[in-house]
């Protein structure tokens, strides 16, 4: 199965203060250094409330030499094993007690990618209407090493629900970023014991350049971490899109004369 398990907060903390007296080398020519990457991604890890990053689910299937995801999903997320020597690479699994419909609603909106993503401050359609090919300039909250990033979609398929983009530019240390996100029904990738019913699995893997003076542990630490919390506040939005839609329904024949 898939599962990238947050290290322990304690952890983070111990190398980024090793990191920090032993001088380590940073992110680029104006980098704060490996130990405010690491520094980062303690407080976001914390902010997630030390909650798993994946949910665990059965019918592993071979995605690299270090992930594996739930074979409905590991075609669409080949692009993660043919990463560069020089990138690091992972998954995050999430499930969402929704239906595929109203977290595809959220995650399709490429203009509007803080209603779920809190690390992002705003975003700006720069080219586009949503459609493939669009550009988006996103600012990032404080606290992070990036203040913007511009994105472009490369793929948008709303019958199959898979979502790519690509990081091309902006004020950030993660070069040759690219992300797929997929959704499916928790009937066609869990276990049979392990699909109750209505629900939706998440998928979103990913490549990235790894820093110079920094290792694919370090950058893999960073970004699973504020993908996981990104995917867990998709839950959250969706879930509670579904309850607003449910309650809307049941409400309807009452108010019928």
């Amino acid at each position: 199965m898939l599962c990238v398990p947050p290290p322990k907060p304690s952890d983070h903390h111990r190398v980024a203060t090793a990191a920090a007296a032993g001088g380590c080398g940073g992110l680029g020519e104006q980098s704060t250094g490996r130990a405010q990457l690491l520094s980062s991604a303690v407080e976001l890890h914390e902010h997630a409330a030390q909650a798993s990053l994946c949910a665990a689910h059965a019918l592993p299937a071979s995605l690299c030499a270090a992930h594996a995801l739930p074979a409905a999903a590991g075609k669409l997320h080949e692009h993660v094993a043919a990463g560069a020597p020089d990138q690091c690479c992972s998954a995050v699994v999430q499930r969402v007690a929704a239906p595929v419909s109203s977290v595809w609603s959220v995650v399709r909106r490429f203009d509007e990618p803080q209603a779920y993503k809190h690390f992002v401050k705003s975003c700006r359609v720069v080219v586009g209407d949503g459609s493939v090919g669009t550009l988006r300039e996103v600012r990032v909250v404080s606290g992070l090493p990036a203040v913007t990033s511009t994105e472009r979609l490369e793929i948008l398929d709303d019958e199959r629900h898979v979502l790519s983009f690509r990081v091309v530019g902006g004020e950030h240390r993660l070069a040759n970023y690219r992300s797929v996100t997929t959704l499916h029904p928790v009937s066609e990738v869990a276990a049979p014991a392990a699909s109750d019913g209505e629900g939706t699995v998440v998928v979103e893997s990913y490549s990235v350049d790894v820093p110079p003076g920094n290792t694919k542990e370090d950058t893999r630490v960073f970004v699973d971490t504020i993908v996981g919390c990104n995917l867990q506040s998709l839950a959250r939005t969706a879930e509670a899109l579904h309850r607003r839609g449910r309650a809307t329904a049941d409400a309807a024949p009452m108010a019928s004369p």
